[in-house]
């Protein structure tokens, strides 16, 4: 079974950095690629990135020069490192693994 722990998720002021963390368990996670998604309050869900097993990586065009993609395949974990945020990106970040699988997700609020 496959199960994620999503956290990082918090409130923070305009201008702050974040890390939001995933860690995975249940399925081959070195193999896998691992992206993040994002869910903003009367919005559809969009994605924000994605890195492959090669390392390989790819951003969507809001994200690119502020947010970075990682994983630790010995931890089974990928990192979403977020900076220069702005209210707009206020959501509920989920990892999906393989684009098969949904966590909770973990509530990223920016207000001052």
């Amino acid at each position: 079974q496959v199960q994620l722990v999503e956290s990082g998720g918090d409130l923070v002021q305009p201008g702050a950095s974040l890390i939001l963390s995933c860690a995975v368990s249940g399925l081959l996670f070195s193999s896998k690629p691992m992206a993040w998604y994002r869910q903003a309050p009367g919005k559809e869900r969009e994605l924000v990135g994605f890195i492959r097993s090669d390392g390989g990586f790819y951003y969507t065009d809001f994200a690119k020069g502020r947010f970075t993609i990682s994983r630790d395949n010995d931890k089974n974990t990928v990192y979403l490192q977020m900076t220069s945020l702005t209210a707009e990106d206020s959501a509920v970040y989920y990892c999906v693994p393989g684009w098969n699988y949904w966590g909770q997700g973990t509530q990223v609020t920016v207000s001052s």
